[in-house]
């Protein structure tokens, strides 16, 4: 009985391990999505960008959920909410894409990751989630990290932080629908709706705004974007099979990490003393209330979306 055990033990951490490790790969497909996107942005319109992260994400998720041989992806309970989910990821991924144009990556990053603060206000009078006073504190400190990132008092604010919290605004929304979409429909028929939703919503714009480039680079910066859009997501679900959400929830967070090193590699981008520091409060804010939310028994969702 005891080697059953041990044996058991082994296998449970194992498999938190691997969880863990799917959602490092998960974030960092994320910040390589936004660094593509920042790269694109240099030539072409952010629009055109969009269309790119849309149309082919979707094509990839096509072939990795293969609906043709799984029927079963179709099939929704909630219809409305999947268009709504998809059109919110599409109105927040605008606001960032637009933003990365005019941000370095770290700043609209630790921007966008005060999403989990909004979404802890939100619960409240949207599912009816009840909070006291730690909770509430939490939120104000991880809004003070931001006001350190932003500082709006100063000429080093830019009109395009106001699309990064936007876009953060919205993305809360999303995750509070993917809360109640989670309790209804498999995560495969959320993420094809998503591609699906956002593939039609993208598809008119492209006669307006495509530019065939002549960059070979640009090309491949925009297969890479679409690959990772797809495999991001991908990588999340086959976490949340390996490990339950709080134990990979809190790994969310490395796309900061991430951002900081490809901001650095990618656009020689050296933060400042003011976005280091407000991006660690905006993430210790975060944690703290995850752990929060684990010890409640509560639903941890760590789904990006963008």
């Amino acid at each position: 009985m005891p080697v059953v055990e041990i044996d058991s033990h082994h296998t449970g951490a194992r498999a938190h391990l691997a969880g863990i490790t799917l959602m490092l790969g998960a974030t960092m497909c994320f910040a390589c999505i936004d660094s593509s996107a920042k790269l694109l942005n240099r030539t072409m319109a952010p629009m055109q960008t969009l269309t790119v992260r849309y149309l082919g994400s979707f094509l990839l998720v096509v072939l990795l959920l293969n609906p043709r041989t799984r029927p079963a992806i179709f099939r929704t309970t909630r219809p409305k909410l999947q268009i709504a989910r998809g059109l919110g990821l599409v109105a927040a991924s605008v606001c960032l894409f637009t933003a990365l144009k005019f941000l370095p990556l770290i700043a609209t990053t630790s921007i966008t990751f005060s999403a989990p603060l909004l979404v802890a206000l939100l619960a409240r009078p949207l599912l009816g989630e009840a909070w006291g006073p730690r909770r509430f504190a939490a939120v104000l400190v991880g809004f003070g990290g931001v006001l350190v990132v932003t500082q709006p008092w100063t000429r080093s604010f830019h009109p395009a932080m106001g699309l990064a919290l936007l876009c953060a605004g919205v993305t809360s929304l999303y995750t509070i629908v993917t809360r109640i979409l989670a309790t209804n429909d498999a995560p495969e028929t959320t993420m094809f709706y998503t591609g699906l939703v956002g593939a039609i919503a993208v598809l008119p714009v492209v006669p307006f705004v495509w530019k065939t480039p002549t960059d070979p680079l640009t090309w491949v910066a925009m297969t890479t974007m679409s690959i990772f859009g797809a495999l991001g997501h991908w990588l999340l679900i086959l976490a949340h099979r390996k490990a339950p959400a709080s134990v990979v929830a809190p790994f969310f967070y490395a796309q900061l990490i991430w951002a900081v090193g490809l901001g650095a590699v990618l656009f020689n981008e050296r933060p400042d003393a003011g976005t280091l520091l407000g991006g660690g409060i905006v993430m210790s804010s975060g944690l703290y209330l995850l752990s929060r939310e684990r010890r409640r028994n509560r639903p941890l969702s760590v789904d990006p979306g963008v």
